[in-house]
């Protein structure tokens, strides 16, 4: 039976049946998503517009169900194909979905929306990125911050990546999962998280005091500085703490994207201790 069902599932999708779309579209803005993962979560997205979905065989299979939810009909495609339209050094795993970019969120707006809530050392942290630029890394950062149940990221409008592409790949689907806010001024930003009640503790390797030690009874909202320059001064300054994770090996320092998994881990723990 299961496989008569697979297989009416993919005659469905070849007849070029066409569901309605949900969410809203942006105007003539399309946006690329490829790479399985990123895809199956960007068509269970009900706020994602779908434009097109361009598939090759390898790929239907795994994501046919997702495509048969959604109700829209696939242009098939060869891997060449892909590789035409998405350049050969692409790890598109034989899908591409071409889609509108997700509503923009306000700061101010999300913070008054949660601030009926009786925040505290058990809430979910925010994470906020200091031009962070490397798509591979603001992805596996979106990726950590889904597992770990981050309530959203935070990054510049200017000296961040954009978000598709590599940086959904790397996100694993976590692109779909984390809201995203752009504000133009990040210390300003960070004013603005510390008065809705958030303890706005800075990661460097030089911080006087370990993650694993907080013992606060406000929520925490991880600051992590770029690649190559670490925060900026004002940004720092801002904060309410430096702090750094404790490390026993040769290597004092981990890369932004492993910091972040690492500190919203240790958040976790403190969450459940609180």
């Amino acid at each position: 039976m299961a496989k008569n069902t697979k297989k009416s599932s993919y005659k469905k999708l070849r007849s070029g049946r066409r569901g309605a779309q949900t969410g809203n579209a942006s105007g003539s803005t399309r946006v690329q998503i490829y790479g399985t993962h990123a895809v199956e979560a960007a068509l269970d997205n009900p706020t994602r517009f779908i434009h097109a979905l361009h598939i090759a065989d390898n790929a239907l299979a795994r994501l046919a169900p997702a495509i048969e939810r959604r109700g829209i009909s696939p242009r098939k495609v060869g891997l060449r194909d892909l590789d035409h339209m998405l350049g050969r050094d692409v790890v598109h795993q034989g899908v591409l979905l071409e889609t509108a970019p997700l509503p923009e969120l306000d700061l101010m707006d999300f913070l008054e929306s949660i601030a009926t809530e009786d925040l505290g050392a058990s809430s979910p942290p925010l994470l906020v990125l200091d031009q962070v630029t490397d798509p591979h890394n603001v992805g596996a950062i979106l990726r950590s911050a889904a597992a770990f149940g981050a309530r959203a990221l935070v990054m510049t409008k200017r000296n961040s990546p954009p978000l598709s592409g590599t940086l959904a790949k790397s996100a694993s689907g976590g692109l779909e999962h984390i809201p995203i806010i752009h504000v133009t001024n990040l210390v300003r930003a960070l004013e603005m998280i510390g008065n809705a009640g958030y303890d706005r503790i800075g990661l460097e390797g030089s911080g006087e005091f370990g993650l694993e030690d907080e013992t606060g009874t406000r929520p925490i909202a991880l600051v992590l500085g770029a690649e190559d320059t670490g925060m900026r001064r004002l940004t720092r300054e801002v904060c309410d703490r430096i702090c750094n994770l404790s490390t026993g090996g040769p290597l004092k320092s981990l890369n932004v994207s492993n910091a972040s998994a690492v500190a919203l881990h240790t958040v976790q723990h403190l969450r459940r201790r609180s």
